[in-house]
């Protein structure tokens, strides 16, 4: 390479550095965190979810709640310990206002309700949580927010749903 081709070829490479340039990995690496709790925070739930996931893993959970139905678990996946979040939105939406819930669920709540509607394909139409995958997104009940151990619960199921995708496992009944 010649002389005037580096000079160009760093330079670029200057410009690129300054203007906030990252390799196209670094920029899809992490979170979009809209909650109240610190990336480190949910870096931590994250890492715990990965652990759980490559210990054992439960695919029905939801479905167990169904008389008859046995629990459908299989030993972990270490490759869970691998499995990044790639530009996940953490966001929490107002909860659900306790009359609303009980005129939709004839089930009585007070408010907060920490429920949201879960749109579908949800199994149930409200819910603490739900994540889809295209795009990357968790949102839970706002009102979670202020309660960090129940929280880093939810969010660790939510994120646990996310690696078993990501590992190709079905998630329907999660």
């Amino acid at each position: 390479m010649d002389k005037s081709a580096r000079v160009l070829l760093v330079t670029a490479l200057m410009i690129l550095i300054a203007c906030g340039g990252r390799p196209p990995d670094a920029q899809k690496a992490g979170f979009i965190n809209r909650s109240r709790h610190s990336d480190a925070e949910l870096q931590a739930i994250w890492a715990t979810a990965q652990q759980s996931i490559a210990q054992s893993i439960d695919l029905n959970p939801l479905q167990q709640s169904s008389p008859g139905v046995p629990p459908n678990v299989l030993p972990g996946d270490a490759r869970a310990i691998d499995i990044k979040p790639t530009e996940l939105l953490v966001d929490p939406i107002p909860d659900v206002s306790s009359q609303a819930f009980f005129v939709a669920t004839g089930i009585r709540r007070t408010s907060p309700t920490g429920m949201i509607p879960c749109p579908k394909p949800c199994n149930a139409r409200y819910a603490p949580a739900y994540s889809f995958y295209q795009p990357e997104l968790t949102k839970y009940a706002a009102s979670w927010d202020s309660q960090p151990d129940n929280f880093s619960v939810i969010l660790e199921y939510e994120f646990e749903n996310h690696i078993l995708h990501t590992l190709g496992y079905n998630t329907k009944w999660r």
